[in-house]
């Protein structure tokens, strides 16, 4: 794939995962229901992490094979924090329980804690991705000059 091709997938991506984290923080502000907001939280992750993974090249089909790929390629390499990594299993879980198997409500103080760590996971790809792609920039740019 063309390198501007996976710039604007990557853009596309983020834009999604933060339309994700606006949609939970709606529901949040009017009382949307907590599983909701722990989706919206979830995918806003997701879609950060698929941006992450384009740069790869290989985006895995199924949600435990992104997280998985995200542990192996960017947190056990020690590029993200283990809180991120964390945060990301603990946000699926949730989510996978609460939408296909039948059990107590998600407190809105859960609720509030997966969306907090969920804007803490995009910001750091987001930053992550921006500080790559300049640095990649200089180098090209610096090469340009010689």
């Amino acid at each position: 794939m063309k390198a501007e091709h996976v710039e604007i997938l990557i853009r596309h991506r983020l834009e999604q995962a933060q339309n994700a984290l606006n949609d939970a923080r709606i529901l949040l502000e009017h009382d949307g229901s907590s599983q909701s907001i722990v989706n919206r939280a979830y995918y806003g992750m997701f879609y950060a992490a698929l941006a992450l993974l384009q740069k790869l090249g290989s985006i895995p089909s199924k949600h435990t094979g992104v997280i998985s790929t995200f542990d192996r390629e960017f947190y056990h390499k020690g590029i993200f924090p283990e809180r991120l990594s964390k945060a990301f299993h603990e946000s699926f879980d949730l989510r996978q329980t609460s939408d296909y198997k039948v059990i107590d409500p998600i407190s809105i103080g859960k609720a509030k804690a997966v969306l907090t760590e969920a804007v803490a996971f995009v910001h750091a790809v987001s930053a992550y991705l921006l500080r790559t792609t300049q640095e990649k920039g200089s180098v090209h740019k610096d090469a340009g000059d010689k």
